[in-house]
């Protein structure tokens, strides 16, 4: 009877620990890291990265589909040609302007 007690509480125990490291591994599976996005970080990086396109596209000035963007954790990075310096200049002040802008690193060459 008592191996029985002693079985069942091995049981019981290895049951509790698994359940416990599958809850710690859902929790943070989606977790960003310093390198690599959450989903929802993706999600909201995604929305940032078509708003600050469609603003380039939009705008007077910049005129450019020339410029690519691509956004990580908030921080957009604008890379491409453009034809002279105010465009460049402008086509960052634009992206700064989206909601969801953090930062923006403008590598925008000129032609």
């Amino acid at each position: 009877m008592n191996s029985l007690k002693a079985s069942l509480k091995i049981c019981a125990l290895a049951a509790l620990c698994g359940s416990g490291l599958g809850l710690v591994s859902l929790s943070t599976g989606c977790a960003g890291t310093p390198t690599k996005e959450s989903t929802g970080e993706f999600v909201d990086d995604s929305t940032v990265t078509t708003r600050v396109k469609a603003a380039l596209i939009h705008d007077e000035i910049v005129k450019s589909s020339d410029v690519s963007v691509e956004t990580f954790k908030g921080v957009v990075q604008l890379s491409g040609f453009v034809d002279n310096s105010a465009q460049k200049y402008r086509a960052g002040e634009v992206a700064a302007g989206v909601k969801g802008v953090r930062d923006v690193k403008n590598n925008i060459t000129v032609k």
